[in-house]
């Protein structure tokens, strides 16, 4: 009777260890959330067909990386904005005069921004309001 009730224990115990082991799996790989994001300077106004002028890339968790020239002030920027990218934009800078032609310019930020997905656009007039706007944010220095 005793060899039956240490066999049903140790029984009980191998399962337990056996799904304790499945669930240490189930955890992520990394304490950082996922921050990779793709940022495009386009021609025109149509997001959905346009002429890509220039692209680069930015990884934030858990160091800066990816192909922008200055990952780590790209990224120093992206935490600012708190998630909301419109805080990227600023008031165009009074001091400089752009000229009054349409020639529209769409800048984007699409990929993945601490955990939740993001796909952001924005449209100026020209480069010249698109220059004045970002004013020399590190996110569209490229």
């Amino acid at each position: 009777m005793r060899h039956r009730r240490s066999a049903a224990v140790s029984a009980a115990a191998l399962l337990c260890l056996a799904g304790a082991t499945g669930i240490a799996q189930a955890q992520p790989e990394s304490l950082y959330a996922p921050s990779a994001m793709v940022f495009s300077v386009a021609q025109g106004d149509d997001v959905t067909a346009p002429t890509v002028l220039r692209a680069t890339t930015v990884s934030c968790a858990p160091g800066a990386q990816g192909t922008h020239p200055d990952p780590k002030a790209a990224c120093a920027a992206l935490k600012s904005t708190g998630g909301t990218f419109d805080r990227l934009l600023s008031t165009p800078d009074p001091d400089r005069a752009c000229p009054m032609h349409y020639a529209p310019v769409t800048v984007s930020a699409v990929g993945v921004w601490e955990g939740r997905r993001v796909a952001w656009d924005h449209t100026f007039s020209n480069s010249c309001t698109m220059g004045a706007t970002l004013n020399g944010n590190a996110v569209f220095a490229f």
